[in-house]
């Protein structure tokens, strides 16, 4: 059976070595592939699966979707342990290694300021949900972002998420991202918490550190 590569991220070199037991998609465990020193992290998918055509029937079954991007994430986090990686979109996919060398090749001068410009940072997703009275937690919500866009690097507004799709109570009135210096993350942490004593009226949902996923120049 014909296997293709597929890539999880691209980093600089580094010197930790990747959990042992880590697997990656289709429980395959990722390895590391130089060029030009730069690190693409991979590991080889059936083309059954990762084909174009037979992408586009897979990215419609769920729970298939579901195991992927666990198994994508868990690498990624993983790597975040030990480095600054920049994350590759989901199933992103080469014939064999010599077109990954290739897609670094054409891509390297914007990997490196990219990853100049990520590392030693980190990712948190901030959610916010309101009451009854729309208005007024509209309202709150955009003085929570513009305090904590105060106390990070860069920011994402996102689209605010479907109530019958997420299941949280309340409607979203906040789903941001917030790229924070790895050193200054604990002080976030504590920001993020006193902001739901002192706003009684939103419930603050905190997520990460997280590899800056919205801050890659990656189409999602």
């Amino acid at each position: 059976m014909s296997r293709l590569r597929y890539v999880y991220a691209v980093c600089r070199p580094f010197g930790t070595p990747l959990q042992v037991q880590l697997s990656g998609v289709d429980g395959v465990p990722p390895r590391l592939l130089a060029h030009h020193g730069l690190i693409a992290v991979v590991s080889s998918v059936p083309e059954a699966d990762f084909a174009e055509d037979a992408l586009r029937v897979r990215f419609e079954d769920l729970d298939w979707l579901s195991a992927t991007t666990r198994a994508h994430q868990g690498v990624i986090g993983a790597l975040t342990t030990v480095t600054t990686p920049l994350p590759m979109p989901l199933a992103t996919v080469f014939r064999d290694d010599s077109g990954v060398r290739a897609m670094i090749e054409a891509r390297e001068d914007g990997f490196r300021r990219t990853l100049d410009r990520l590392a030693g940072r980190v990712e948190w997703g901030v959610k916010a949900y309101g009451g009854s009275s729309r208005e007024a937690t509209e309202k709150a919500a955009v003085r929570l972002h513009e305090l904590l866009a105060r106390h990070a690097e860069d920011t994402r507004l996102h689209a605010p998420q479907n109530a019958a799709l997420s299941g949280a109570a309340g409607p979203n009135v906040l789903n941001a991202a917030y790229l924070v210096p790895r050193a200054a993350s604990e002080g976030f942490v504590e920001l993020v918490d006193r902001a739901r004593e002192d706003t009684p009226g939103l419930r603050i949902e905190l997520t990460g550190p997280w590899a800056a996923y919205s801050f890659t120049g990656e189409e999602r």
